[in-house]
């Protein structure tokens, strides 16, 4: 597996995870709450969050390593809109 992280600062960050688990939930079998969530996009790739008052941090784990860019790319996207009134740094760190 390929891991990828990224902590973006934000006070939001318990409502940006709960809003894109939802949204994911309408194709995969999504787990989360307040704190926390798991989103498996398919056997080879999923991403976790977890939330505190001035984070959210992300884990991305892909089998293939040509899908790492692409898949950051999409929950960085996916965020991005949820996060429209706010400006987020999303930096990715491949570990």
């Amino acid at each position: 597996m390929y891991t990828s992280t990224a902590d973006v600062k934000t006070e939001h960050g318990s409502r940006y995870l709960q809003q894109l688990c939802k949204h994911w939930s309408h194709r995969f079998t999504v787990e989360f709450d307040e704190k926390s969530g798991k989103v498996p996009f398919s056997d080879n790739a999923n991403v976790e969050f977890t939330a505190d008052p001035s984070k959210l941090h992300m884990v991305l784990n892909v089998a293939a390593e040509n899908d790492l860019e692409r898949m950051q790319n999409v929950v960085a996207d996916h965020l991005k809109r949820f996060a429209f009134r706010e400006e987020l740094e999303i930096i990715w760190t491949r570990q």
